[in-house]
């Protein structure tokens, strides 16, 4: 016989279709409430009574669905974590420090690159103050009688407007004075809401191409909106310029540090690493990844810091891309980038900025207790930046990339892409309008990158607490400025003064160390143990329970359906076959089989032994014993003769 013929006759014996073996769904049912070990099936099937049967139905029922509700809350507590705090003394590693001047260039490096933009800007100061801002008023006189005569072309690319309350739909253009026809959305940047509620208002509009679809953005200061307009055009100027070039006008270390110390030993420029940020310029990295070791510090204190003196050179300043004096600092890993515009500190000049920290050190459970992720190789956004991922480095690495693909050009601050160009004029021309759309869409959460970017797993966290003290003093500063002075006379070549100086101190407050971590509330041993106590508190069930029914329920009695259905397609197929034919009588089946019937209400224990017997049943007649024939014999049968006469006596 082939094994395809055997296989089938074995299937055919073990599982029959047809005859006086065949099952049904009442049959099985039965047999399971009598055979399970969940005492209140059985009881429902034996109990005499229909009140009692719907009682064992109701308990049956009721210890089932708490089974399910509390099962389901174990499983539900199996997702969640418990947060154990630990707080340890150690030697810490000290952190990367990155410090920047807030003013990225040099003004006399990149005057001649912002000579035309400078004097538009001050055009419009005037049209709208009616003083033009400069530093000394010669100084713009001059700047005017150069640029006399000449058009006015960043605003004519971008106009800026001034809007009245009253005038809808109007706005007057500062540089030709002209009313004009405002068309587009009007959006204003302080509310981001459509309407207008100051009584004038300034602004710029930006248009596509065709200049069809345009957008204006009003601000509710001319301050903020002359600086935001200049701010543009700075970007579409510098992203032209070469790197190099960029690195040369901006400031050297040598410049910017004027003395250092960290835990008590002299340090200098050659400490820091150059990191250049296109709206920062050169900016210097202390203690970073790139050093042989990494430095840590020995006890906590100003004293065991990093102790540092900036040069800020406010002579330097371009005076419409920044409003402050001072420098940057910002704390992070050796791997981490520095977000210098968004969590950067602020030093003041003429001022001591004491910097204490307390370390933070954060471990989070991945899937599927939270959503963060361990490196970031399952976010699927490029990382851009030569850093270890965090969630800030994805949430800008995904806008620049919708700012390549959207706009064909990345956006100036942030790293470039590969095989992408930073944005410009000449190249894209509606480079602006596309920006500002798409930062937009950005910050009303329409991009997609917030759904997609990841919280990181495990993360450093420095807790600052910043305190100022005026530096130098009166007394001081007669001898400690001189010397400054004199130490930096190769660099420099003017007397400083204390408005050009700022002292950092950056250091640990204790050497105490917290971690927070993060662990499962509950194991997976404990959530198998918690499930046997349900099923063992309410159905007086175990495991193998659990897998009676899953047999029972999942097995067999789907194999009788399918079975009971391929019977009666096999009829239909043969009656098909042959119409003419009569029926063959069918063969006794499930509980049409008088062997296999069963009492629909079977007694229990107790109710079994008042039963009458069965009928027609022949009891064997058992007479009663002789009980005269019970005697005990002897012993010893033959006794001696003389015990025998004696007995007779």
């Amino acid at each position: 016989m082939a094994p395809g013929e055997k296989i089938k006759a074995k299937i055919k014996k073990n599982l029959p279709v047809t005859g006086p073996q065949a099952p049904t769904i009442k049959e099985l049912m039965q047999w399971y409430c009598l055979n399970t070990n969940t005492h209140g099936c059985r009881r429902i099937v034996v109990s005499r009574g229909r009140l009692r049967r719907l009682l064992w139905i109701g308990f049956t029922l009721t210890a089932v669905a708490l089974i399910l509700w509390q099962c389901a809350l174990l499983v539900f507590s199996f997702y969640t974590v418990s947060v154990s705090i630990k707080v340890h003394f150690r030697k810490l590693d000290f952190p990367a420090v990155t410090i920047c001047n807030i003013n990225p260039y040099k003004y006399s490096a990149v005057r001649h690159l912002l000579a035309d933009l400078e004097q538009e800007t001050r055009e419009a100061l005037k049209s709208l103050y009616g003083f033009p801002e400069s530093r000394k008023r010669r100084e713009a006189e001059s700047w005017s009688s150069v640029l006399e005569g000449a058009q006015p072309r960043f605003s004519r690319r971008i106009p800026l407007l001034l809007f009245d309350q009253d005038e809808k739909g109007k706005a007057r253009d500062f540089f030709t004075g002209r009313k004009r026809k405002v068309s587009g959305s009007i959006i204003h940047k302080a509310s981001n809401v459509m309407h207008i509620e100051s009584k004038q208002v300034v602004g710029f509009q930006l248009c596509s191409n065709d200049t069809s679809d345009c957008a204006t953005y009003t601000f509710s200061s001319g301050i903020n909106a002359i600086q935001e307009w200049y701010k543009l055009h700075y970007m579409n100027i510098m992203a032209q310029v070469p790197l190099e070039k960029k690195i040369n006008m901006s400031y050297s270390a040598e410049e910017l540090l004027v003395t250092c110390f960290f835990d008590g030993v002299s340090c200098d420029a050659r400490n820091f690493t150059l990191f250049h940020h296109p709206m920062h310029g050169n900016c210097y990295t202390f203690n970073n990844r790139e050093n042989e070791t990494i430095l840590s510090t020995s006890m906590g204190g100003s004293e065991y810091g990093l102790q540092v003196i900036l040069y800020i050179n406010e002579e330097e300043y371009n005076p419409f891309l920044v409003s402050s004096t001072g420098a940057k600092v910002i704390i992070h890993r050796q791997d981490e980038y520095p977000f210098v515009e968004d969590v950067g500190t602020e030093i003041e000049t003429a001022m001591a900025t004491s910097i204490g920290m307390h370390l933070t050190e954060s471990f989070k459970l991945s899937e599927p207790y939270s959503q963060c992720t361990e490196d970031g190789s399952d976010v699927p956004i490029r990382n851009i930046y030569n850093a270890a991922y965090s969630l800030q480095i994805c949430l800008h690495s995904c806008f620049q990339t919708k700012m390549v693909e959207k706009c064909g050009c990345a956006q100036y601050s942030q790293p470039l892409p590969p095989e992408a160009n930073y944005c410009n004029y000449q190249q894209h021309p509606n480079w602006m309008y596309c920006y500002y759309q798409l930062h937009q869409a950005f910050v009303q959460e329409e991009l997609g990158c917030q759904s997609v970017c990841k919280e990181a797993c495990s993360f450093k966290e420095w807790t600052l607490t910043t305190s100022l003290a005026q530096w130098p003093s009166v007394v001081s500063e007669k001898w400690l400025l001189p010397v400054l002075t004199w130490d930096q006379g190769q660099q420099i070549n003017k007397k400083l003064n204390k408005t050009d100086l700022a002292k950092l101190l950056i250091f640990y407050k204790d050497l105490n160390q917290r971690s927070i971590m993060e662990s499962p509330a509950n194991s997976i041993e404990m959530l198998l143990s918690n499930f046997g106590g349900q099923l063992g508190l309410w159905m007086s069930c175990s495991v193998v329970c659990v897998i009676e029914i899953i047999e029972v329920f999942f097995i067999d009695f789907f194999s009788i359906i399918a079975r009971r259905q391929w019977q009666k397609a096999k009829e239909w197929w043969a009656r098909k076959q042959a119409p003419c034919c009569p029926e063959a009588p069918r063969s006794p089946q499930g509980q049409d089989n008088p062997a296999l019937d069963i009492d629909n209400d079977l007694p229990t224990f107790n109710s079994a032994l008042h039963l009458p017997p069965a009928l027609g049943t022949q009891v064997p007649g058992t007479p009663p014993p002789k009980y005269n024939t019970l005697r005990l014999e002897r012993a010893f049968s033959n006794q001696l003769t003389d015990t025998q006469m004696l007995d007779e006596l």
